[in-house]
């Protein structure tokens, strides 16, 4: 048997070029045939033209495609054609559809961004795009989102993590107060009943809270109105949430140690929050 054998240099393109080979070579019926014939320009499924890169900030971005066939999507990403980083669909379900909205985090200010996106249909056809570019803008001052972690905010009390996970790992309720829309929490079925409740580091005015739900390919999961409850027992909303294809900002004029969000309806399953974020200013 031959080994083959990598430096460090080897780029994570190359090594997806390698491993798709290996495996149709290895799994074909005629390992002599051309494995090249499964590999199609992605412009093939377009649905609503080609890829496109949204929502960028300076530390991440999103990515949008509606292709017209089921695929396992991906996007690699990095500073150069030698990429470097991969990112996927954000679905607990996995497997393959047509919408997708893979999460490329990690991004610095200022900087330009090559990317590749590329999809697997379940008869084996990988689809891939020509590299693309995209440019992050500079960073800028933003409000303090009292309501993070990394403010000292806490989550006391939640109605469930999907799959009984904890709080702090994948799918569990810090990963609605961490600050990277590339997590989530998820409630474990729990629809209209679904509530989360974050400890400020101190008491604050609040002036205005943000929510962003989350939703999943089936439909399901999405918050469509919520009510947020203080220590003090007041009770703020019913708010509606549009869509889950960003976060929607509410005023609110309050003060609170803590809130608790409520889900008022929903379509119902695996229901939570993208990012929750709360704005005021600290009472000394």
């Amino acid at each position: 048997m031959k080994f083959i054998t990598f430096n460090r240099n080897f780029n994570l393109a190359a090594l997806a070029t390698f491993i798709l080979i290996f495996v149709v070579t290895a799994c074909s019926p005629n390992p002599e045939s051309d494995f090249t014939s499964n590999i199609r320009p992605l412009e093939e499924v377009y649905t609503n033209g080609a890829p496109q890169i949204t929502d960028i900030t300076a530390s991440d971005a999103t990515l949008l495609f509606d292709s017209n066939r089921p695929l396992a999507c991906s996007v690699i990403y990095g500073e150069s054609t030698s990429y470097g980083m991969i990112s996927v669909d954000q679905d607990m379900g996995g497997g393959a559809h047509t919408d997708h909205h893979p999460i490329l985090s990690g991004l610095e200010p200022d900087t330009e961004y090559h990317y590749r996106v590329q999809g697997t249909a379940a008869d084996g056809t990988l689809y891939i795009s020509e590299d693309m570019t995209f440019r992050t803008p500079a960073q800028e001052d933003r409000e303090t989102n009292l309501a993070s972690l990394e403010a000292g905010a806490s989550v006391i009390s939640v109605s469930s993590n999907f799959g009984g996970v904890t709080n702090e790992e994948t799918w569990g309720a810090n990963s609605a107060i961490d600050g990277s829309r590339a997590t989530a929490w998820s409630s474990d079925g729990d629809g209209n009943d679904a509530f989360i409740e974050i400890s400020l580091a101190q008491l604050a005015r609040l002036e205005a809270a943000e929510v962003w739900t989350r939703t999943m390919s089936n439909n399901t999961a999405q918050i469509f109105s919520f009510t947020l409850t203080t220590d003090s027992g007041e009770v703020l909303g019913p708010f509606t949430i549009d869509d889950a294809e960003q976060s929607y900002r509410f005023e609110v004029d309050v003060d609170a140690n803590s809130l608790r969000l409520d889900v008022v309806d929903s379509s119902g399953g695996n229901t939570g929050l993208i990012e929750f974020s709360a704005y005021g200013t600290p009472v000394e």
